[in-house]
């Protein structure tokens, strides 16, 4: 795996990230069922937004891990989010999961949402 971003992984896992993913899972009686669910939802003042959930992977979700994760992506959010790292951040302004996302052209000022170049995301979810 590529540490400069020039990564073929569809989502990259920091390794805050995984350690914060495990501790929650850990948690949770169906841990074992559960995999971490990055979607892309329309909304925001700039057009998407992220939603990353714990959930069980459905049969047409594009699946794979990272670090010991299971990560799961819906086909139509992976066009949006291809070559994206989770990470966990906490910091003075809280803590939580953030996506760094090479797709990403304009973020609102609040950074809840975003916009992507249409040709930027067709190209990320073509085969190279």
């Amino acid at each position: 795996m590529a540490e400069n971003g020039n990564s073929t992984e569809p989502i990259k896992l920091t390794d805050n990230a995984a350690a914060k993913i495990k501790e929650l899972l850990a948690d949770q009686q169906d841990a074992p069922e559960q995999a971490l669910r990055v979607a892309v939802r329309g909304g925001g003042c700039s057009g998407f937004q992220y939603a990353l959930a714990f959930d069980a992977p459905k049969e047409d979700d594009n699946r794979f891990e990272d670090k010991g994760v299971s990560v799961v992506v819906d086909k139509t959010s992976m066009q949006f989010v291809f070559g994206s790292e989770v990470d966990w951040v906490d910091g003075l302004e809280g803590a939580g999961f953030s996506v760094n996302n090479p797709n990403v052209t304009a973020a609102c000022g609040c950074g809840s949402s975003f916009q992507v170049d249409e040709d930027a995301a067709e190209k990320a979810a073509s085969p190279v």
